[in-house]
C-alpha cells in the first residue's frame, strides 16, 4: 500500500527544529546513522513531513531521495500527521468478511478523510490495519487504545461522538 503524503500544512515549532537540528549534529559524519536520525526526527514531530525529510538530507549530506525512500519503504514511518484520535479500522480477512470494508467507507465519510490522513483541525486520523487479534470480535475497530468489536455502520456516528467533546 502506497503511503499518502500530508495536504495539511507544517507546523514545525522553532524547539523542534532545534531539536532536529542536535539529532543531526550526534549523527551527521555516521550516514549509516540516517534510520536512527530518522525515527528521532518521527519522535519530535509525530510525522515525517517532506519539510523535515529535507532537513535531515541536508544536515545529513545524503539525497533528499534517499530520505523519501527510507520513510516509502519502512511501516514505522508516517508521512501524514496523527491526529489526537487515531482512529484504526482492522481489515484483516475475519473483519474484512463482516463488514469492515463499510465501516472503514463510513469513517472516511463521517471525517472527509481517506487512508492516513487526519482532519485539518488535527482531531482525528484514520487508518486501515491488517489484524490487531481480536478476530472473536469481528469487525474491530481502535480510537486509540480504545477497542470497539461486533460493529455496524450503525456503530459509527456513537463512537465518533464520544471523542467530538
Amino acid at each position: 500500500m502506497k503511503k499518502k503524503i500530508s495536504k495539511l500544512p507544517f507546523r514545525g515549532t522553532a524547539e523542534q527544529e532545534r531539536q532536529l537540528h542536535e539529532v543531526i549534529g550526534k549523527y551527521k559524519s555516521d550516514p549509516s546513522r540516517l534510520m536512527t536520525v530518522m525515527q528521532e526526527a518521527q519522535e519530535i514531530y509525530g510525522y515525517l513531513p517532506i519539510e523535515v525529510q529535507q532537513m535531515i538530507a541536508d544536515g545529513m549530506n545524503v539525497p533528499l531521495e534517499k530520505v523519501y525512500g527510507v520513510a516509502t519503504f519502512y511501516a514505522q514511518f508516517a508521512l501524514s500527521p496523527k491526529g489526537v484520535y487515531n482512529v484504526s479500522v482492522c481489515l484483516g480477512t475475519a473483519c474484512y468478511v463482516k463488514g469492515a470494508g463499510d465501516l472503514f467507507n463510513k469513517i472516511s465519510e463521517k471525517l472527509g478523510i481517506g487512508a492516513d490522513e487526519c482532519t485539518e483541525d488535527g482531531r482525528f486520523s484514520l487508518t486501515a490495519c491488517r489484524c490487531i487479534g481480536a478476530c472473536g470480535l469481528a469487525p474491530v475497530l481502535t480510537v486509540n487504545n480504545d477497542v470497539y468489536g461486533r460493529l455496524t455502520v450503525d456503530d459509527v456516528d456513537g463512537i465518533l461522538a464520544k471523542y467530538n467533546d
